[in-house]
């Protein structure tokens, strides 16, 4: 029986309006960002349960959806630690693509995110096998969950395409 997977990024938050990247801090949801929150509710209303990052922004995401299935917080869903540049510029990230498999000064590397995503998709292929499960995570994630189960992209091509946000990448476990 397989799984469906439904990955969504958190909702925008006040970091993501002023250009900041936030990493591992626990950020904090806009007033654009409360109402995307409802509209992720809306849409999926088909999951059989949620498994967030335990990150405040992607926890606040599911908490202000209004979805009643079960909900669980994994550390393994965070976004790559940047160390000593949580907080700072998005810009000063750049190029990010030299942080694939070398850590953030203080941080990782997003290969290290990517290894992480393995071992949640493991335990949910493990335990929760024939449900849709919806992931609210971060960017880091996705490119993981495309490397990982889109077709194999190598993370050094996924990280430079510009973000296109829609509601929802769906995976097949």
């Amino acid at each position: 029986m397989r799984t469906r997977l439904i990955y969504e990024t958190h909702s925008t938050t006040l970091d993501n309006e002023n250009g900041i990247a936030t990493g591992w801090l626990p950020g904090e949801l806009s007033a654009r960002g409360r109402v995307e929150s409802e509209e992720l509710g809306a849409r999926r209303q088909d999951v059989d349960l949620v498994f967030s990052s335990d990150l405040r922004r992607a926890v606040q995401t599911v908490e202000l959806s209004g979805l009643t299935v079960p909900h669980f917080q994994d550390w393994r869903l965070r976004e790559c630690n940047y160390g000593d540049l949580n907080g700072a510029p998005v810009d000063a990230l750049n190029p990010r693509v030299e942080r694939v498999r070398t850590a953030f000064p203080g941080g990782q590397s997003y290969h290290d995110v990517m290894e992480l995503t393995r071992s949640f998709l493991e335990d949910v292929k493990r335990w929760y096998a024939g449900n849709v499960v919806l992931v609210v995570a971060h960017s880091a994630n996705r490119w993981a969950l495309d490397h990982l189960l889109g077709g194999g992209t190598p993370l050094e091509k996924l990280i430079t395409v510009p973000f296109d946000w829609h509601p929802g990448w769906e995976y097949k476990l």
